[in-house]
């Protein structure tokens, strides 16, 4: 059975039923000139291409593995940075948000909210996000099955906004690792919202690095699980881009550079023409 998933219009864009999208950026905010620069950058690469494009980089990471991590510029600043972003390239843009008294200022600014993995079940937060109005993407949980985000959803819906995006990216497989089941996107498919496959946080080690003070990753395997999760029939992909990966203070292991991205999305291209959905 054809499954129809709803569309959902972000500013003058728009994302799910048919229209393929990418959520792309650096992991964490670093400084306004990078994040301007590889906004600029990643637009011109994703415009070659039929694709609808949101902008993403959080102002703070509280999850990261150890207590010195770095964390991001901040609410204040990073908002700043995020508005610039939408008026001087032209583009919607997301950030995590991490409690429930961070979606006023952050609803003002974002045009879609993200709720990381290991809060998706946190049902004040997701209740605050559906309030705010503004599309939310929900990010599964590396320890839920696919058919328990039915009761996010329900969550989300409850406050009447129907705006929403589920996120795969990748379930708990022993100490350290993840795998991505395929079967998830199209399971998440059958709730009637667009469903994510995120290429770079599910090929992520959490706690992996340096006897587990930080995660590492496989950078090698974003493209294929990409290019399988596309072929499978997910609706976007959420990619974090970094103009230089190698020294990014937060999960450089796992994120791509613009050249990767470029040829990346080529290949999607040529899947999705073969498949009749571009």
């Amino acid at each position: 059975m054809q499954i129809e998933i709803g569309q959902i219009e972000i500013g003058n864009r728009k994302f799910g039923a048919g229209r393929f999208f990418i959520i792309a950026g650096p992991c964490v905010i670093e400084s306004e000139s990078l994040v301007l620069k590889t906004a600029e950058a990643i637009s011109k690469i994703v415009e070659k291409h039929p694709f609808s494009f949101i902008f993403k980089s959080s102002y703070d990471k509280a999850n990261r593995t150890a207590i010195d991590s770095y964390r991001g510029m901040g609410m204040e600043d990073g908002l700043r940075i995020l508005e610039k972003v939408k008026k001087e390239i032209g583009v919607p843009v997301v950030s995590d948000i991490h409690l429930p008294t961070d979606v006023k200022a952050a609803a003002e600014v974002l045009d879609l909210l993200q709720i990381p993995a290991f809060l998706c079940r946190q049902t004040d937060l997701l209740i605050a996000a559906g309030e705010s109005g503004v599309a939310v993407n929900v990010k599964k949980g590396q320890f839920l099955a696919p058919w328990d985000m039915a009761q996010v959803v329900k969550k989300i819906e409850s406050t009447g906004n129907k705006r929403i995006f589920l996120t795969e990216r990748g379930t708990t497989f022993g100490y350290n690792n993840l795998v991505s089941d395929m079967r998830s996107l199209v399971i998440m498919q059958k709730f009637g919202y667009p469903v994510v496959f995120d290429g770079t946080h599910s090929v992520q080690l959490p706690g992996g690095g340096a006897g587990g003070a930080v995660s590492s990753g496989q950078r090698e395997f974003v493209a294929p699980l990409s290019r399988a999760a596309v072929a499978v029939g997910c609706d976007g992909l959420f990619l974090e881009v970094h103009p230089d990966p190698d020294h990014a203070p937060s999960d450089g292991p796992n994120m791509i550079n613009l050249e990767g991205l470029d040829r990346l999305l080529n290949e999607v291209a040529s899947i999705l023409k073969a498949m009749g959905r571009l």
